[in-house]
């Protein structure tokens, strides 16, 4: 069985104040207890070096919210995966919803910058998901094995791949697909991976975000195939964050 080190991301997205350092602080000295879990802070890009600065020497990675799929060029207020390598990034989020829905991101733009971020090193987080309707219609594992197959080309699965099952309706709402929604959501993605390339898939870690948060961490990553979490809020108050790494199971 392959064994596969929980991950829990936490996505700061458009979030910054006079506290964030000190939560930053907070986070590198609460990861010394948390050995058996990685652990990677992904700031506003503007902050990226500060947050570097203060996760210099500690198990806590820092990580990117996005990235341009060129490495450089005019192309203004953009950030390129090359640049997020350059700070000591180890991960770069791409693919997710917010950005599809507020930038028109298509599955091909995505796998752009997915193959992007490993070019340079770092470990794409590849998101998907489904929105409310699509939920409703029945269409949920149409949807993501759609994502799957054109936001994750074949070329970037021999290389080290993240991917996140964002419910588009669970995000920042309080509300949670059932256990059972998220194993077979899980298990469908799994058994895609497997069947497009069944000796680089099982290495492949598969997070659950959408309204994670202490009270129902451990829950949500006892499920089958829930390697991590992809946390938004929660993340922005250390001891939240911690409690959530702390439910994970060793």
């Amino acid at each position: 069985m392959t064994v596969r080190k929980i991950l829990i991301a936490g996505n700061w997205k458009m979030n910054w104040g006079p506290g964030s350092v000190a939560e930053v602080d907070l986070v590198r000295r609460g990861a010394d207890d948390l050995s058996g879990v990685e652990l990677s802070i992904h700031p506003p890009a503007v902050f990226a070096c500060k947050v570097a600065e203060r996760l210099a020497g500690s198990a806590v990675r820092l990580g990117g919210q996005d990235c341009h799929w060129e490495p450089s060029g005019a192309r203004t207020g953009d950030v390129s995966a090359g640049m997020w390598a350059e700070v000591g990034a180890a991960f770069v989020i791409v693919g997710h919803s917010e950005r599809r829905a507020d930038h028109g991101e298509s599955n091909a733009v995505v796998a752009a910058k997915a193959a992007s971020v490993q070019a340079v090193g770092l470990t794409p987080i590849v998101c998907v998901g489904e929105t409310l309707a699509e939920r409703q219609d029945g269409r949920t594992l149409e949807v993501i094995g759609r994502q799957l197959d054109e936001s994750v080309p074949d070329s970037i699965l021999n290389q080290p791949l993240v991917l996140a099952y964002e419910p588009v309706w669970a995000i920042g709402s309080g509300l949670t697909p059932t256990p059972q929604q998220i194993i077979d959501v899980h298990a469908s993605m799994r058994a895609a991976l497997a069947g497009r390339a069944a000796d680089l898939g099982p290495g492949v870690r598969l997070l659950y975000g959408g309204s994670v948060k202490p009270s129902n961490a451990a829950e949500l990553l006892a499920l089958p195939e829930v390697n991590g979490a992809l946390v938004g809020g929660a993340s922005l108050k250390a001891a939240d964050f911690l409690a959530i790494a702390a439910a994970a199971p060793m």
